[in-house]
């Protein structure tokens, strides 16, 4: 057990030296791009590096000098604390950038054990050796930030305040005011350069999401409109070639049906492009009768229920254009059926049809249905609806699609149209 514990705390100091490498090396990166195209990069404040802390070690050159010039009585004692000092210092402070590591068991009794040496080295010799404390309140400020660090500050501040007044007389001030300093300033600045960090973090994550979505949006539009007009315009075009040897006028018609087709599909396209494009359920359910009868498919069509939403009649709207795209293009069928029935609180499109070709929601690859009826089903459930397809009890294929309606108005007309 203690085997693993030892193994997880040694891949946590790992991951997040890895981590600290990786946003020093982020930033340098930014800032280099920012000189060479002349722009100002906003700064962060302090990289997140114990580096950033060391040169505050200068503040023992006093007591190091003192040591070096043998002025301190028992100097192997001095030159051990000092060495432990130095090195418990550099420890806690490459720990403290990194959530995980500053609060872990290992950092908190180093830094005790840092102020149990400062405390002895200050009782033991005063004068320059009481500045250690500023330096152990750096460290405290830098680890220990939360609701505790004002407590902690300032206990902190008033034991240094004790033994200077005891080894040092007025200098005592001048130790307990940079003791309390170092504490709150220190933790004040990490903790607000910090917070700037993961505000820029999440701002760019925000940012990537959002062109995700974006471009996700325009993939989906784009396989739905171009999908079915497509199918529309190849069934169209057959039927004018079957009808013009025998009947130029049906097959005129048949033309202006595919001009008129193409030309709303690039409207539609250009409303994609600029993401304000609005569908209407009714124009879809017109347009799906008729693509299905110039395939030679019986279309029944019948729609009741309360006024929709416009998303919701959007929604509903793709649905039927991927429904009938897929009757069209893979079932096979003589006969379609599409009945939009709503309630007061949810409305339900049914696409059935007696063919044997259509294309199943988990049939990747497998022409339009498999990635189509995969966005559908994510754009419905992101809506609060659902999206069902498969084979039918009595064969052929039947999709489900339910919404909520979002709207308490009723309307009493029902609209039915029969097989043309």
């Amino acid at each position: 057990m203690k085997g693993m514990q030892r193994i997880r705390g040694v891949r946590g100091m790992l991951d997040g030296a890895a981590s600290r490498r990786a946003e020093a090396a982020r930033c340098r990166a930014e800032h280099r791009a920012a000189r060479k195209a002349g722009k100002a990069l906003e700064s962060p404040g302090p990289p997140p590096s114990g580096f950033t802390l060391l040169p505050w070690l200068l503040m023992g050159m006093g007591a190091f000098s003192n040591l070096f010039q043998g002025k301190t009585p028992n100097p192997l004692i001095g030159g051990l604390g000092l060495l432990v000092f130095n090195s418990l210092y550099i420890y806690v402070v490459f720990r403290a950038f990194v959530k995980e590591t500053r609060e872990s068991t290992s950092t908190r009794v180093a830094l005790l054990l840092m102020g149990l040496i400062t405390c002895g080295l200050a009782i033991g010799y005063g004068g320059s050796w009481l500045y250690f404390f500023p330096l152990l309140g750096l460290a405290a400020g830098a680890t220990l930030r939360g609701p505790n660090l004002g407590r902690i500050g300032l206990g902190l501040t008033v034991v240094a305040a004790l033994i200077s007044a005891f080894r040092g007389g007025w200098d005592a001030i001048n130790v307990a005011y940079g003791t309390l300093l170092s504490t709150m300033v220190t933790a004040a600045i990490l903790s607000l350069s910090e917070a700037v960090r993961d505000l820029r973090a999440a701002r760019e994550e925000l940012a990537r999401r959002a062109v995700e979505q974006e471009r996700l949006r325009f993939s989906r539009d784009l396989h739905d409109l171009l999908g079915h007009t497509l199918s529309v315009i190849v069934v169209k075009s057959e039927a004018a070639r079957r009808l013009a040897s025998r009947d130029l006028d049906a097959t005129l018609l048949q033309i202006a049906d595919i001009e008129s087709v193409g030309r709303q599909a690039l409207t539609e396209i250009r409303e994609a492009v600029t993401g304000y494009r609005e569908g209407s359920l009714t124009t879809e359910l017109d347009r799906a009768h008729s693509a299905l009868t110039a395939a030679g498919v019986v279309a029944v069509v019948r729609q009741s229920g309360p006024p929709l939403a416009p998303g919701t009649e959007a929604l509903l709207g793709w649905v039927v254009r991927e429904a009938v795209t897929n009757v069209v293009r893979h079932s096979g069928a003589a006969r379609c059926e599409i009945t939009v029935s709503g309630e007061t609180e949810r409305v339900r499109l049914k696409v059935t049809d007696d063919g044997t070709g259509a294309v199943t929601p988990g049939a990747p690859g497998e022409g339009i249905g498999g990635t189509g009826l995969r966005g559908l089903t994510e754009r419905l459930a992101a809506a609060g609806g659902s999206l069902t397809a498969g084979p039918g009890p009595r064969g052929g294929f039947v999709m489900t699609a339910e919404l909520p309606v979002e709207s308490s108005e009723l309307a009493d007309p029902t609209m039915t149209r029969q097989p043309a």
